[in-house]
């Protein structure tokens, strides 16, 4: 530590740059210092320090580190201690622009694999973003020595210094009881689990917290499942929907669309007190919309679209600008490619014509003028020819009671199985409406994305980089994945700017390979070597990242306006 501390004093005061002399490795007390970048100027990203801690500084239980849900959930705890001590610490760090932060990947309700904290054999690597302080664009040496003896170790003293124990193993009980009900899932063909007592509704539209003194879910009769689960003497009970089509009706403002969301989020893990920690979904769900504006690039979306006017082939359907319903089956049947076993989707956010085509129309606009199959003729063929099912919100059209397997109703935020009313609805009043299936599904060619599909360069310098939750800019364009709606934190869009630009670097691109063969290589890679394999210099700081699913990284890919699809 004297070695870093005579180094401030030395660069004290010269142009900021200097501190780029800090690059390298420091050993404090119980743990070493990394420099792995040095921001060139006050107001640049951040500095990437790691804190490597050896296990006879922090003991780190075997058990905790027992199972891959076991690890992922602890380094979860200790990245949110450290966020919280971080947070506490009110020491004042005098300078101008970044001068003083101090930033660890912050995780959100959801549990997710990331790289802020990672348990080794030997070791733990913590990673941080910090200020370094300045006066102007000069270096401030007294106040970095502040920070970097002082508060640094002030924030380790206050978390992974000082672990809680007893919290940590009741993290670790919640990943077993997880893996326990997710294993019953399988075992019993349920694409969702709905606990009793859970609190399904948010704090507000821009807030991911549990709604105060909403009403708790109760499950219908029906559905009604038992399920022991370690650490726990009482099983959990709650809702579980089978494998097939799942209708979710009720009157507008009931918590339809609000059950809904909190299945499509039930594919991550939610930390305890979160209200929804027991609601699991299919690990391959995918939610599905609309999406006006997007690019479709040779995509087979003839089970939903065919003799379009121009005599355009939907077998390889391409646009730049896609309409409500070519994007809906766009976003379907790629959902599907990329391993999607159930379909989750809402009114609200549907093209009505990708939807429903009642008698009426059918008897004014022949299927000989129509060139969209709707999904409610499609939405059965799917489950019986291709094993995928579907959950869906519709409370505007009843034709549906005669393809769903199951119907709950929503009457003031509690659920009811109303499947044998439907039905006698359904039996009572015939629809009149004739099906409509052209194509059927059957196995189709596989895509290739060709090399050129990213271009990264602009001029001589590749750019990828993402921007908040939402975008990536690669190269010349803005990568909007605005309506991907599973993707939770802007680590995982971090992550995915990050994959783009190594299968770039690589050249994974230039192996004739069917864009799931991709994905399956890639989900390897990270299941082996971890995310920061991907970063240019994987040994070192590799960024604030969170692991994406392969249907947010094969989204990303769909949606490049310069992909370039061959058909193997």
């Amino acid at each position: 530590m004297n070695t870093l501390q005579q180094l401030l004093r030395k660069i004290d005061g010269k142009g900021y740059k200097a501190y780029k002399e800090l690059q390298g490795h420091y050993t404090y007390k119980g743990y070493e210092l990394r420099f792995d970048y040095v921001q060139g100027d006050p107001f640049a990203s951040p500095s990437k320090l790691r804190v490597i801690i050896p296990n006879k500084s922090v003991y780190i239980m075997p058990e905790w580190k027992q199972t891959q849900s076991r690890k992922i959930y602890t380094e979860d705890f200790i990245a949110r201690s450290v966020s919280q001590a971080i947070a506490r610490d009110k020491t004042f760090i005098k300078g101008t622009g970044k001068s003083g932060m101090i930033m660890v990947d912050t995780p959100g309700q959801e549990l997710i694999e990331r790289t802020a904290v990672t348990l080794h054999k030997e070791e733990m690597v913590l990673c941080l973003s910090i200020g370094l302080p300045a006066n102007g664009r000069r270096i401030n040496g007294k106040e970095a020595e502040k920070l970097l003896f002082h508060v640094i170790p002030n924030v380790l003293t206050h978390s992974v210094l000082s672990l809680n124990d007893h919290e940590i193993q009741r993290t670790c009980e919640l990943a077993d009881q997880h893996d326990t009900i997710r294993a019953k899932m399988k075992e019993e063909n349920w694409v969702a689990f709905v606990a009793d007592g859970s609190i399904l509704p948010r704090e507000s539209g821009i807030s991911d917290r549990p709604l105060q003194q909403a009403v708790p879910f109760q499950s219908p009769e029906e559905n009604r499942v038992s399920i022991s689960i370690p650490h726990q003497e009482q099983p959990i009970t709650g809702m579980a929907l089978k494998k097939g089509i799942t209708l979710i009706v009720g009157g507008g403002y009931h918590g339809k669309s609000t059950l809904l969301k909190a299945i499509e989020r039930g594919v991550y893990p939610h930390i305890r007190g979160d209200g929804r920690e027991f609601v699991l979904t299919d690990l391959n769900a995918m939610k599905v919309r609309a999406e006006d504006g997007r690019a479709v690039t040779t995509v087979n979306i003839s089970p939903f679209i065919n003799d379009l006017p121009h005599k355009e082939d939907t077998t390889q359907f391409s646009t730049d600008n896609a309409s409500g319903s070519t994007s809906q089956a766009a976003n379907v049947m790629e959902a599907i490619e990329a391993g999607a076993s159930t379909i989750l989707m809402d009114e609200d956010t549907s093209a009505t014509n990708f939807m429903i085509r009642d008698e009426r129309m059918q008897s004014l606009v022949t299927k000989e003028k129509e060139p969209i199959t709707p999904f409610i003729d499609q939405v059965k063929p799917m489950k019986d020819e291709l094993d995928v099912s579907t959950i869906l919100v519709m409370g505007g059209s009843g034709d549906y009671f005669d393809v769903a397997d199951e119907v709950i109703l929503l009457d003031q935020y509690e659920p009811f199985n109303v499947t044998n009313k439907a039905k006698k609805i359904a039996a009572a009043h015939p629809q009149k409406r004739r099906k409509e299936v052209v194509v059927p599904f059957h196995s189709f060619p596989n895509r290739h994305f060709q090399s050129s599909s990213i271009q990264s360069y602009k001029g001589k310098k590749s750019k990828v980089q993402a921007k908040g939750l939402h975008h990536i800019v690669i190269g010349q364009q803005d990568l909007s994945l605005h309506l991907v709606e599973q993707m939770v934190h802007s680590a995982q869009t971090n992550t995915i700017a990050m994959v783009l630009q190594y299968m770039e670097r690589k050249g994974l691109l230039k192996k004739r390979q069917s864009l799931p063969d991709l994905l399956d290589r890639l989900e390897k890679q990270m299941d082996e070597q971890g995310m920061a394999s991907f970063a240019p210099y994987p040994e070192q700081h590799p960024g604030e990242l969170a692991r994406p699913r392969r249907f947010e990284i094969a989204a990303a890919l769909n949606r490049l306006r310069t992909a370039n699809v061959t058909l193997l």
